[in-house]
């Protein structure tokens, strides 16, 4: 059963990988994004769309920055200061 879960995940990272290869190979054309002032950045089609999901990303990281970081201390509030494993205690118990 674990080789078979392995074998789907496997084929369908594949499945993902060449359906955005074919993706990139298909959109080629240049692409021209116009910025504010006049400014234009000229770029393949996919290259303008990857950038386009980085900065998603990383705008939707850096806002769940705060919140990770204050549940992160309120979990560290509400553990007790317990010591996992005594020293006098044998290992491997």
């Amino acid at each position: 059963m674990k080789n078979l879960m392995w074998l789907l995940q496997l084929t369908l990272k594949a499945a993902i990988f060449f359906t955005l290869f074919a993706f990139a190979l298909n959109n080629q054309h240049d692409a021209v994004v116009h910025f504010f002032f006049g400014t234009t950045w000229q770029a393949p089609l996919v290259l303008v769309v990857l950038s386009a999901f980085v900065v998603g990303v990383a705008v939707g990281v850096l806002g769940m920055v705060p919140r990770w970081w204050r549940h992160r201390r309120l979990a560290k509030q509400a553990s007790p200061k317990a010591d996992p494993m005594p020293t006098d205690a044998p290992h491997g118990i």
